[in-house]
């Protein structure tokens, strides 16, 4: 059975539980179980490569121990077992000795972990079809990551945990752009599921991967942290898959909970690749963590401010922005000019509102920028959705090659030779400066639409609403005869 074929089925028995509920259940359910098939293939391989390896799980615990067997435990006791003792001693796993990361690892991954099945007998069914997949097989492991993406994918219908999801497209584009390479610091401070960190992994295996030294440069390189339990442990699964041998670099924490002024010179990055949550508001006390004139319940405002301080001089990066921070006054105009001051924010890539739906349906943009240097111009490109489309949704979501044309307007690495075309113009600093910081600049190659006249537009609405309250009244004499009767 093909891995797709697997997890449709193991999906498919779920749904015959009572306990689990809706997909983002079903996902997280599948996550924990796929952890530790996962672990347990690694233990067996590295106990093979590595002299004196012993996993950190005690031996009872292990799947090879309680899942492997296809006749063993079932029924009640399995799910006694489970919610008994396998999750409370995983929980409260010891950190000791030589794997003591890879131990934190598995606490991390069920401290807010649930098993929400409820049958016995429907949980050895899907223990037995995730026996099927080997994950110490580099190409069914490759293949069911993709599948595992895929499912990823599938979160943006399901309710709030939409929220951990970047189209792949557009981590792939910004990854593409900012270029990273082994033994470059790399740092996703609001991590998701781990769409940038895999995404960023692929880039470099595929370009500059070229012996062991280089793997383990690029996994040393890494760090990463999440606020919330589920993509927290899926960002861990998703690492696993992807070849990742200590994941333990995905901290299970929230980045702005720590003082601004704590992060050191030791504690600069060479590159931030991010998609910072935006509409939320930080529980009370964390704004003070912030310098006064940054202090802001907004969580996309409090993360630029991080971002510009992480930086290394010569550091790059490429986040995702809404377009309330490209025009908003106040703490983001003072966040806004630091940015400009310290950094060469060199170009914006204004993306239409449809590219995060369904979850989400305002404008975003992406802004690339590089520590050390202060901003003397900066160029807007305005993606669009391609010719025949009217936007983006789920069946027709944004495709990598659809932001080829910014690709091939770019200039190379290093953005020589940019030309202004229908969708691409540039904005000197003065004028920046002139408008108060507001960089929300719309294209001036586009003609504004013609509405009409003002006055005749407003004569119709004043008298489309006085047919529309004759209508009200018209209608409630009606309503008021028929009671009479």
């Amino acid at each position: 059975m093909s891995a797709r074929n697997t997890v449709k089925s193991i999906q498919d028995i779920m749904r015959q539980d009572v306990g689990v509920d809706g997909d983002a259940q079903r996902l997280s359910q599948l996550c924990w179980m796929f952890f530790l098939k996962i672990i347990d293939d690694q233990d067996q391989q590295l106990e093979v490569m590595q002299d004196n390896y012993r996993s950190p799980i005690p031996e009872r615990l292990q799947w090879r121990t309680w899942a492997a067997n296809p006749e063993g435990i079932t029924g009640n006791p399995l799910i006694e077992f489970i919610n008994g003792d396998l999750f409370p001693s995983l929980k409260e796993l010891p950190a000791i000795g030589r794997s003591a990361n890879r131990a934190r690892v598995v606490r991390g991954v069920f401290e807010d972990a649930y098993n929400y099945m409820k049958s016995g007998q429907l949980m050895r069914q899907v223990v037995n079809k995730i026996n099927m997949v080997d994950f110490n097989n580099l190409a069914e492991r490759k293949h069911f990551g993709d599948i595992y993406e895929q499912l990823l994918n599938d979160l943006q219908s399901a309710g709030n945990a939409g929220e951990y999801y970047t189209p792949r497209a557009v981590t792939a584009f910004m990854v593409d752009r900012i270029d990273p390479k082994p033994g470059e610091t790399l740092f996703d401070p609001s991590c998701g599921t781990g769409g940038f960190l895999t995404c960023a992994i692929r880039h470099m295996r595929d370009r500059y991967v070229k012996k062991i030294e280089d793997e383990q440069a690029l996994q040393g390189a890494l760090q990463a942290v999440e606020k919330k339990p589920l993509p927290h442990m899926l960002c861990v699964t998703n690492m696993l898959l992807h070849g990742i041998e200590d994941p333990s670099f995905v901290r299970h924490d929230n980045t702005l909970a720590r003082s601004y002024v704590s992060y050191a010179q030791s504690d600069r990055v060479d590159i931030i690749l991010t998609n910072p949550p935006f509409g939320g508001r930080e529980e009370d006390g964390i704004e003070s963590n912030f310098p006064a004139h940054f202090r802001t319940k907004e969580t996309a405002d409090l993360f630029l401010a991080l971002f510009i301080r992480l930086l290394k001089p010569g550091g790059r990066a490429a986040i995702v922005l809404p377009d309330g921070s490209l025009f908003g006054e106040g703490v983001k105009t003072r966040l806004k000019e630091q940015l400009l001051q310290e950094c060469n924010l060199h170009t914006i890539v204004r993306l239409p509102n449809s590219v995060f739906k369904p979850y989400a349906s305002i404008g975003t943009n992406l802004l690339f920028f590089e520590k050390g240097e202060p901003t003397r111009e900066v160029w807007f490109y305005e993606h669009r959705v391609p010719e025949g489309q009217k936007a983006y949704s789920m069946t027709r979501p944004i495709r990598f090659e659809h932001l080829k044309g910014c690709i091939d307007w770019w200039g190379g690495a290093g953005r020589q030779d940019r030309q202004a075309t229908e969708q691409a113009w540039k904005v000197g600093i003065v004028e920046i400066k002139a408008r108060n910081y507001n960089l929300d600049f719309k294209n001036p190659h586009t003609v504004a639409d013609d509405h009409g006249d003002p006055q005749e537009l407003l004569a119709r609405l004043e008298a489309a609403e006085a047919q529309t309250a004759a209508l009200r009244d018209q209608l409630k004499n009606i309503l008021a005869e028929a009671l009479l009767r």
